[in-house]
């Protein structure tokens, strides 16, 4: 999978993210986007270093989103923990 594959898929991962931590996010929807983006990536050279999972061709593959979703959540999280809700 190329790098604009894993930009759309890090999109969705932060958007799909997003709706499954609701809230308001210090950074708004280009914050959450780019977190996104982050998370698909994070999540995917995780999966592949330590679970031994390739993920490189594989879009519609149920592990690869998994991977960016949970990384996208994670990074979300710690963005939230590390800048807090500053729209208070």
């Amino acid at each position: 999978m190329g790098i604009i594959g894993w930009i759309v898929l890090g999109l969705l991962a932060g958007g799909i993210a997003k709706f499954l931590l609701p809230g308001r996010d210090p950074g708004g929807l280009i914050g959450t986007t780019l977190i996104g983006v982050a998370g698909a990536f994070t999540g995917g050279w995780l999966s592949a270093k330590f679970l031994h999972r390739s993920i490189d061709n594989h879009f519609f593959d149920l592990a690869t989103w998994a991977a960016a979703i949970t990384g996208s959540m994670v990074l979300l999280i710690g963005y939230r923990i590390l800048f807090g809700n500053s729209r208070d």
